[in-house]
Formats: structure tokens, sequence, C-alpha cells
């Protein structure tokens, strides 16, 4: 059975720096494409960061971009979404998802439609505080 499972979330302070890891069992991450998440309680779910099956195509919220990066490592069969220079408007429950099959969303992925996403993660919180 497909599944996902996020690590890494924490405390830490603006400026700072969090690794998330997403976990992938049942299936090879390696040829999926992978989204990352976030949700804050009371507002809806936000892309964050997306990579293609192909690993070619990436993709990040206008609030993230050149503070966070997105990976997969075949080897681990894991996902990465480095977080940099933290603000407290970072501060959510991240998610990892990945869509139905290997292959979908080849050349580019989709930040904004998670009715693509099939597999999802139960979600590591990240706070950002002084």
């Amino acid at each position: 059975q497909a599944q996902l499972v996020e690590s890494g979330g924490g405390l830490v302070q603006p400026g700072g720096s969090l690794t998330l890891s997403c976990q992938a069992s049942g299936f090879r991450l390696d040829g999926y494409a992978i989204g990352w998440f976030r949700q804050v309680p009371g507002k809806g779910r936000e892309g964050v960061s997306c990579i293609s099956s192909s690993d070619y195509y990436t993709d990040y919220a206008d609030s993230v971009t050149d503070r966070f990066a997105i990976s997969k490592d075949a080897a681990k069969n894991r996902a990465y979404l480095q977080m940099n220079n933290l603000k407290p408007e970072d501060t959510a429950i991240y998610f990892c998802a990945a869509p139905l099959r290997a292959g979908d969303m080849f050349t580019r992925c989709e930040l904004n439609r998670l009715d693509l996403y099939e597999f999802w993660g139960q979600g590591t919180p990240v706070t950002v505080s002084s």
C-alpha cells in the first residue's frame, strides 16, 4: 500500500532553516511527481512547491521562491523540502503528496491542482517564532 510520511518539522526562529523529508513506502518515488503543500488552521491547503515526474521541472509559490528548494533522492526513496530564511508566515502544517500513477505530470507539475494528487502524508508541523 502506497504511503507517504513527512518528518523534519519543528520550532525554528525567524531566519532559520529546516529540511522536511517525505519518505515513500509501497512504491518507488522515482518517476513520480511530488508536491509539498501547507495548511494553517482555518484556511485552505496551499501549494508550496512541486517537482515533475521527469525531475526536470520545479515550481514554487511566489512567497517561497528563492528560499525553498525541492528535491528527490531515488536511492533513499525520499523527497525533501529545504526551507531557508524562514518567516513567521511560513508557520503551518506541511504535507507531501504524489499522484496516482508514475509518469503523471511528466513535463510539468501542478502546484495549484490538489485534485491531481492521490497520496498524502499526515503532515509535519512547522512553527517559525522567536
